[in-house]
């Protein structure tokens, strides 16, 4: 399959197929002829103006004062380039390092940044041989956008820096060299566009955010099948209910949970109203469902943005600078989703919480398990479960209320949005497991409960006990949440729903 990048039509799933699954990446050629066209509308102005251009014959930050003559502007880039690669940390995963590369030549190939075709080229090439800059995950703040995490890209552009190539690390040159990749040499401007923007950032929110949408799937599912085990009274989720208070995402989630449920929606109970864990699925899966339409929106619209500084407009025949790298956007969609998110785990170690409660779960024997007491069964998997919805309340605080100026002051307000989204994406990853814990639960519930399953949280009940064999008695329980980890994030669980009454909306 073949991404092709145009600056103003890239999706979500491209940025997967690429950063994931290694999908190959082509410039279209009206991309290119706009590249050629900014540059040398850049090129005639530099040359023909004596008034000073921002990162062109100037310093940068509160160094724009100082002019920087003909003879030096080529060693200006390189400067700035080994200056700003100052990240610290563990690598970003490659994944996200690919998705940077991508949203970078997204970027750029609007024809605004003033850069040569080279520089579109040299980035498409790594990517399609495997050029996997190495990039700390730390020292952005989505100010100028992520200036740490793109200069270490750029510096395996020119040879410096280290990287990856077939999974083995190398010295950018080396690297470079054994993908037969000719290495650069930037000319005025280069260096600045290539890390003026949110990009490494983006990256990070465009995994999350696709990684969100298939967990809200999953929690439906696993809410349905929790509150079967526990009797749950199905009518609460009617359509009816939900037209009166008509939210999108509230009206899909209950709609998921009536298919979920089948023939059993017609089933009703004597206890007339549920813990909100189980009655308020819809109102909150819903509002999460919300918050992750409205950052993907905003989302979008990023990564097909032109976002460094300054900007070349050719019709225009104008040089201008302003603030378009500033990752607030970035920065407020990612608080929001982690907070959302959070939200999620949450309502699911409730509804573990309840599988689990002896005083809770009805006629489930205590924490799901024989002989409790001399068994403790699934009690510690809740612990597991409880400190990591204890982690994303520390997660989900707000990152970019935390400014910190910088650059003498030049940059005196700064969106902390890399912060933000490496937050989020750590808070996904413990809703993974969150509701990895209560699919153990909802299916060791299934052990002793007499009814029948509907269809589809029968196929899903079957595919796991295919990984994961129901436990009888005490046994080392991190392997069953493991394995379960594994069918949350996998296909097999969602493909078996689908296969019973058609993919969730």
């Amino acid at each position: 399959m073949t991404v092709k990048i145009d600056g103003e039509s890239l999706r979500i799933e491209d940025v997967v197929r690429v950063a994931r699954h290694g999908d190959f990446v082509q410039l279209t050629d009206v991309a290119g002829e706009k590249v050629l066209r900014s540059r040398q509308v850049l090129e005639a102005l530099a040359k023909n103006s004596k008034r000073p251009i921002y990162g062109v014959n100037t310093g940068f930050g509160r160094l724009v004062t100082k002019r920087i003559s003909p003879d030096e502007l080529r060693q200006l880039q390189e400067n700035l380039i080994l200056s700003h690669s100052a990240g610290v940390g563990f690598p970003l995963p490659q994944e996200v390092v690919r998705a940077t590369m991508l949203l970078r030549v997204n970027s750029l190939a609007k024809g605004y940044s003033g850069v040569r075709l080279v520089i579109l080229d040299t980035l498409v090439e790594m990517l399609n041989k495997k050029v996997h800059p190495v990039v700390p995950r730390k020292g952005s703040l989505g100010a100028s956008g992520d200036l740490a995490p793109l200069a270490h890209i750029a510096a395996v552009m020119l040879g410096r820096g280290k990287a990856y190539f077939n999974g083995t690390p190398f010295s950018g040159e080396v690297a470079m060299g054994k993908a037969g990749i000719k290495t650069i040499k930037l000319e005025s401007k280069e260096g600045l566009a290539l890390i003026n923007g949110t990009q490494a950032s983006s990256a990070v929110l465009s995994l999350a955010a696709y990684n969100s949408e298939h967990l809200l799937k999953m929690s439906d599912v696993l809410g349905a099948l929790s509150v079967f085990m526990l009797n749950g009274n199905i009518s609460q989720f009617a359509q009816e209910i939900q037209s009166v208070r008509p939210h999108p995402g509230q009206i899909i989630s209950a709609k998921n949970l009536r298919r979920l449920f089948g023939d059993a929606a017609q089933g009703s109970r004597e206890n007339l109203q549920d813990a909100y864990s189980l009655r308020c699925i819809p109102q909150v899966h819903g509002a999460v469902r919300a918050a992750l339409r409205h950052a993907i929106s905003v989302l979008v619209t990023e990564i097909n943005s032109a976002t460094d500084n300054p900007l070349v407009f050719p019709e225009e025949n104008e040089i201008l600078s302003g603030g378009n790298f500033h990752g607030e956007p970035i920065a407020l969609i990612a608080d929001y989703l982690k907070l959302a998110m959070a939200e999620l785990g949450s309502i699911s170690e409730r509804r573990t919480n309840r599988l689990l409660h002896p005083d809770l779960n009805g006629d489930l024997p205590p924490f799901l398990v024989d002989d409790a007491g001399l068994n403790s069964g699934y009690m510690l998997a809740h612990y597991t479960a409880a400190s990591l919805v204890a982690e994303n309340k520390v997660l989900a605080h707000p990152s970019c209320v935390d400014s910190i100026p910088v650059s003498g002051d030049q940059e005196d307000h700064v969106s902390m949005g890399m912060n933000a989204a490496l937050h989020l994406s750590e808070v996904v990853k413990n809703v993974g497991y969150i509701l990895a814990v209560e699919l153990l639960c909802a299916c060791q519930a299934n052990e002793y409960v007499k009814r029948p399953l509907p269809k589809a949280l029968g196929g899903v009940y079957q595919a796991v006990r295919e990984q994961i064999p129901a436990m009888k008695k005490d046994e080392e329980v991190y392997p069953h949440i493991e394995a379960a980890n594994r069918l949350v994030w996998g296909k097999t669980l969602m493909e078996t729903v689908k296969r019973s009454i058609g993919e969730l909306d």
